[in-house]
């Protein structure tokens, strides 16, 4: 891809390696670095990694390319894409406006855990970690759960961060600072790693990670993976369309898709050999939920010889994966207002992003009221994050992903479908292969 002569209003990627960095920046997240390895430590490691591996390959990565496709087809988002291919009155239509409800109900809780990390960041700058006794480190997080007004703030403050990166459009906002964070954030992961390597755990950590105990893997823990490989790359809620939307017609998308799920994946594998090595050095339960990231490793780092640097470098590098996933999720809900109601880029982002905020609120309160707290854990057996990450991942991302997997093979021509695959490259025994598995 070169750089783009397009003249549409929506506007292009200045290149391929720009795309691929903003992709990839919307599958690396909190689904890698927070949710993956504590549902990876829930299920026991190896052989549950070997099977979200395997849903990458076979699942989600046909997928992806099938919806890069359809956004690069229509050149429209979620909405409008199948509005233009399907006709504005077909039932394919609502996987559009699916895609749009799952992209916002993700954001509204995503943007309190990003919160959490950025009063995590100002933690440890502070130095509030150096030398403190495992019981404080756990009250920190108690305290923050509890601070209704604590919560509101961070959640204010990281959706301004992303509603001021959308409001820069599609090259001097999302590809500008996924140009920026993505490669910081890989350098930072890199640094970590190297350092967990040379912890007194760091076999204990890899023989977890990649060692096989099926004895500890549920079934709901194999629906778990393939959830968490939806959820890693970003597929089945419009965002991979709308960022295929921005492409030219002659880029590259399989192997485009090949390269943001080749990051992606990479980035998730290195959190745990960054997390699990710390977390086996100094005594920490792996399956310890959503309070590995916020609860254990910080305890870790507060034992660890330059533990409140440490810790700073990896909370900056947790708001950064947040960040560039946000972004995406925004973009989804900024795009559907542009193309549907045509209202500017900055209506839409600001209508869109302090909307997205207002939802969060019942996640902001979650841990300081009984309104979804323990009333809720009590009658479902799952606290408010688990059950939005239960509705969202393991449900409806994966409905998402196969309801655009039957558009492209059922829908769409066949002649099209071949055609607009094999645009900018000439991976014709790969297009046989993608539709067999798709």
């Amino acid at each position: 891809m070169g750089v783009s002569t397009s003249t549409s209003p929506r506007g292009n990627w200045a290149s391929g390696v720009g795309f691929v960095l903003a992709a990839a920046g919307s599958a690396v997240g909190l689904g890698n670095i927070w949710r993956f390895p504590y549902v990876t430590g829930n299920n026991g490691g190896g052989l549950f990694v070997l099977i979200y591996l395997a849903a990458i390959v076979f699942v989600g990565l046909p997928i992806m390319i099938a919806e890069i496709m359809i956004g690069r087809m229509a050149q429209k988002s979620t909405v409008s894409a199948f509005k233009a291919l399907a006709g504005p009155r077909s039932p394919w239509t609502g996987i559009g406006w699916a895609g749009v409800a799952v992209a916002f109900m993700i954001l509204s809780f995503y943007a309190v855990v990003a919160g959490w990390a950025l009063h995590y960041t100002w933690l440890a700058l502070s130095g509030a970690f150096s030398g403190a006794e495992p019981a404080q480190v756990e009250a920190m997080f108690g305290a923050l759960e509890a601070d209704a007004g604590l919560n509101l703030l961070w959640l204010a403050v990281f959706m301004a961060m992303t509603i001021g990166v959308v409001l820069g459009g599609v090259q001097g906002g999302l590809e500008r600072w996924s140009r920026i964070l993505m490669p910081a954030l890989f350098l930072m992961l890199i640094g970590l790693a190297v350092h967990a390597s040379t912890l007194s755990g760091f076999r204990e950590g890899i023989g977890f990670v990649f060692g096989f105990h099926a004895d500890q893997l549920t079934g709901r823990g194999v629906l778990e993976a393939v959830g968490q490989a939806f959820f890693s790359l970003s597929v089945g809620m419009g965002g991979m369309l709308t960022y295929g939307s921005y492409l030219e017609r002659d880029d590259n998308v399989p192997g485009n898709a090949v390269s943001v799920a080749i990051v992606d994946t990479s980035i998730a594998l290195l959190a745990c050999v960054v997390l699990f090595p710390i977390i086996f050095t100094y005594g920490q339960a792996p399956s310890q939920g959503p309070g590995l990231i916020f609860v254990n490793l910080p305890m870790a780092f507060a034992q660890m010889p330059a533990g409140g640097v440490l810790a700073l470098v990896f909370f900056v590098l947790l708001v950064f994966a947040a960040l560039t996933s946000s972004i995406s999720l925004l973009e989804v809900v900024t795009a559907f207002f542009v193309d549907e109601r045509s209202w500017s880029r900055r209506r839409a982002t600001v209508v869109g992003g302090v909307a997205t905020a207002a939802v969060g609120i019942p996640s902001a309160l979650a841990g300081s009221t009984d309104l979804f707290g323990a009333g809720m854990e009590r009658s479902l057996g799952l606290d408010w994050f688990g059950l939005i990450g239960t509705i969202t991942s393991d449900w409806a991302l994966p409905l998402g992903g196969l309801g655009m997997a039957l558009f492209v093979s059922w829908k769409i021509d066949s002649a099209r479908r071949r055609a607009d695959f094999l645009a900018g490259n000439r991976f014709e025994r790969a297009y046989v292969v993608w539709l067999g598995v798709l």
